[in-house]
């Protein structure tokens, strides 16, 4: 479900707390199709509405006077007052003109659980969905659903889904927002209540006729209580809005994890371009994320263990952890995992190292990883002041504790002990509970402490606190004021190359390159010639060795099409390849058309890089860049960000690629023109943002990077208006 069916498009407003009060937190709720039937959602409802809940509660339902010791009634217009929210459990068919009666009424919100919408693809389905959307559209009534399983707000104490058994469940009050698309699996988090994990609200948007995961991310935003907001979704409708109601997280700080589901890539049929099969939606979702500080989460089984550190820990004060076993073993999985995923573990201080020689046994271990030895589970004191003396030492943002074997009482008496020790530290302690036995006694303490983040996999809290300590340093980044715009960009001399393309799809290379050109991006000299005596004045003029390539928007991979000649050094090698591929392109199918034989400089030796832009019909412009020539295809090694770019930006896109050492002064090789790199990334990043609404891919393929400047050797621009994607 990357775009919910059945929403009216266009909206770029987020709605907050101020629109969606009725809906999440409204002073009044009735529930048309209310129940007094075991099992049903009309009981359930009710059951759930009523944990805690100091409103008024409406049960409405023909059949019934009185519904759980309440007065029923027979309709809406039956009711006493308009109430602030409807929960709406009818079949489908009855659900418009519900909607209806209820936003002529003054409702602010409705609830609808009601399947049988856009989600079963019926073009008459979709169309009473688009209804729907068009009633909240006119009457500011928000509607969430339909196809929802509801939502939970911990804050007042009031359940307005139908999940099982939910009111039975200790509702513990947290400082983690949670929002899922899909309603089971949130449920399934929100379930970490069982094992005493806060909340401070579940939202499932169901179908999204009208209310959306970012409008409940921006709700998150705006609300008091919530301090993490824990996000899971197939796909949004649209990125702008994502991006601005991410954005706002990131701006108060309040950190957004988010996993997003549906990953795997569908094919870019229609990409003609190494950007285009580059830089599909999965990438595109990653810039975006990147862009704004989302945290990315990388599977559902690291969400909530990871969304609970971030609601526990503030600023980290640097970026090392200390990491404090019983056992060698533990230690060691510790070190391996750190290692995995690029976390430092620096060594103690030599005043750590001294507190800790006094009370470890000479067999164990004062490093970090520290093993205190099964010694330390004699005495919880001594465990105790080891523990402190990681949690004191600067070099250290957090103490990571792996907890082995658990029996009563010793393992609880020492989940207390530490609970309340952790309470006295100024750093996070995370407790790795290593035992199979997942719920074993003092678990449920540590889960509980509002200072302690438990863990059930080492790998898990290691990534987790990798992440914790890249949020911050990123948002500060993130947060600076914007660059400049470049110098010498000629807007206005591009879109002239775009007009004299005319509706060719793609552009040939000569007109692609005055594309780059204006934008200040360094091409290769080059002469059009109509035949091979042409081609040799030209390569008198430029100067050998030349280059000789067929010039066609009809032909856009030259070198699969052997319309590419290379190092010509002097007249009669040139007079011969024109010859030649003139008469190979005259046998090509199709019968492209020809420009003429473009002659150019032979371009210096250096590495090949290529340098990409495309549009995201989410999100926009996007730049890519990576190593060139067949490479790029090899190892798929790129790094992609939304356009357009910093000069710091592009840089940062460099030296994240797996080869980079290859442009840094690996061994003996030279060090190339980074800053030459970065620049013309930067230039082709403006030029797709500038010109979006007219090209969907621009392809800069090789470009020859020196190491004084680089030269864009090859180049393709698709054309293609916004309109038409």
């Amino acid at each position: 479900m990357n775009t919910p069916a059945g929403y009216i498009a266009g909206r770029q407003q987020l709605f907050g707390r101020g629109e969606l009060r009725c809906l999440i937190d409204p002073s009044s709720v009735a529930v048309i199709g209310a129940s007094e039937t075991p099992g049903s959602f009309g009981l359930r409802t009710l059951d759930n509405i009523r944990i805690g809940f100091a409103g008024k509660i409406f049960p409405i339902n023909p059949k019934y006077g009185t519904l759980a010791q309440m007065t029923c009634y027979a309709s809406l217009e039956d009711l006493p007052e308009v109430p602030d929210c409807v929960v709406v459990i009818v079949p489908s068919k009855q659900v418009v003109a519900l909607a209806e009666r209820a936003a002529a009424m003054g409702v602010g919100g409705m609830i609808i659980y009601s399947a049988g919408f856009a989600e079963v693809g019926d073009p008459e389905l979709v169309r009473a969905q688009h209804r729907l959307a068009a009633i909240a559209q006119s009457s500011g009534m928000r509607i969430l659903g339909p196809n929802c399983i509801g939502i939970a707000n911990l804050r007042s104490m009031i359940g307005l889904n139908f999940m099982p058994k939910f009111h039975e469940m200790p509702m513990v009050r947290g400082n983690i927002g949670l929002i899922s698309q899909s309603g089971a699996l949130g449920y399934c988090v929100l379930q970490g209540m069982e094992r005493g994990i806060g909340f401070s609200h579940f939202l499932a948007p169901g179908n999204s006729c009208d209310v959306d995961v970012c409008d409940m991310i921006n709700y998150l935003v705006e609300d008091d209580a919530t301090r993490v907001i824990a996000c899971m979704f197939e796909g949004v409708r649209d990125g702008a809005r994502l991006l601005q109601a991410a954005r706002g997280a990131l701006e108060v700080n309040k950190p957004l994890l988010i996993y997003k589901m549906a990953n795997s890539e569908i094919s870019q049929r229609t990409a003609l371009s190494h950007t285009g099969t580059m830089a599909g939606s999965g990438a595109a979702y990653a810039a975006a994320f990147e862009r704004t500080g989302v945290v990315v989460i990388d599977s559902w089984e690291e969400m909530l263990e990871t969304a609970v550190l971030f609601s526990k820990s503030g600023r980290p004060g640097t970026d090392g952890v200390g990491v404090m076993a019983s056992s060698g073993g533990a230690a060691v999985m510790a070190a391996d995992k750190a290692e995995e995923c690029g976390l430092k573990l620096p060594a103690p201080t030599p005043a750590t190292s001294a507190r800790l020689a006094r009370v470890v046994p000479d067999f164990g271990s004062t490093a970090n990883p520290c093993d205190l030895t099964a010694e330390s589970l004699k005495s919880v004191a001594m465990y105790g002041d080891c523990i402190r003396a990681f949690a004191e030492d600067p070099g250290f943002a957090a103490v990571v504790v792996p907890m082995m074997s658990a029996q009563k009482p010793a393992t609880v008496e020492r989940a207390e002990f530490l609970s309340h020790l952790a309470d006295e530290l100024d750093k996070p302690v995370c407790v790795v509970w290593i035992n199979e036995w997942l719920n074993g006694p003092g678990s449920e303490v540590y889960d509980a402490s509002p200072r302690i983040s438990m863990f059930r996999s080492m790998t898990r809290c290691i990534k987790a606190l990798k992440l914790w300590l890249d949020y911050y340093p990123r948002r500060d980044r993130l947060l600076r004021p914007a660059v400049e715009r470049l110098a010498a960009l000629d807007a206005a001399a591009a879109r002239e190359s775009l007009r004299q393309a005319g509706a060719a799809r793609t552009l040939s290379e000569s007109q692609s390159k005055r594309i780059l050109a204006a934008y200040g991006v360094s091409v290769t000299r080059e002469i059009l010639a109509g035949d091979p005596a042409a081609a040799v004045r030209a390569a008198r003029e430029i100067g050998f060795p030349v280059v000789l390539k067929i010039d066609s928007p009809d032909i856009p991979h030259k070198t699969e099409a052997g319309v590419v000649r290379l190092n010509l050094g002097d007249e009669s090698s040139v007079e011969q390849a024109a010859a030649d591929l003139l008469r190979i392109v005259s046998a090509l199918p199709g019968q492209p058309v020809i420009n003429g034989i473009s002659v150019q400089q032979m371009p210096s030796r250096g590495v090949e890089m290529m340098i990409g832009a495309r549009r995201d019909a989410q999100f926009g412009a996007l730049v890519l860049c990576g190593f060139g020539g067949i490479d790029v295809e090899l190892t798929r090694d790129v790094a992609v960000a939304l356009a357009p770019v910093s000069r710091e930006q592009a840089r940062d896109m460099i030296l994240s690629l797996r080869k980079a050492p290859l442009l840094t002064g690996f061994r003996n090789m030279p060090a190339l023109d980074l800053d030459a790199l970065a620049d013309a990334v930067c230039r082709v990043s403006q030029a797709a943002a500038d010109l979006q609404d007219a090209v969907a891919e621009i392809d800069v393929n090789p470009y020859i990077l020196g190491v004084d400047g680089g030269v864009a050797v090859d180049a393709l621009v698709v054309h293609g208006s916004q309109e038409a994607q």
